[in-house]
């Protein structure tokens, strides 16, 4: 059997602040909101957002890639995000590898394919 769908969860200390971030910032599309869960996607990808998070830091794993990941880490910065690392191409990989903290204490990898 198949599963219906595939969700990453992010953990959120004020909901309404990180689904306008995922939204506004990072671009997703809002599928349901409430106080405790919500969900925003890109095509066929679901970001969970769980309410009731202290803000202690949290790594995910989790990356979105950029068409130009310069200028939206510098987006991301002016939303009130934490730079975390600047994207930069490290040797023998195809892609600029930044990372980012948001509100919420969640970190997440921000990349651009380069070729």
């Amino acid at each position: 059997m198949k599963p219906e769908k595939v969700k990453f969860m992010l953990m959120a200390v004020d909901m309404n602040r990180a689904v306008r971030f995922y939204r506004d910032v990072m671009g997703l599309e809002e599928i349901f909101v409430s106080d405790f869960w919500s969900e925003l996607r890109h095509g066929d990808a679901i970001i969970g957002l769980h309410g009731g998070h202290h803000g202690r830091r949290n790594p995910t794993g989790l990356s979105f890639q950029f068409e130009d990941v310069l200028k939206q880490s510098e987006f991301i910065r002016q939303a009130g995000a934490e730079i975390l690392q600047y994207p930069e191409q490290r040797e023998g990989e195809p892609i600029l590898l930044g990372m980012y903290r948001d509100s919420e204490g969640n970190e997440v990898f921000i990349t651009q394919y380069v070729g």
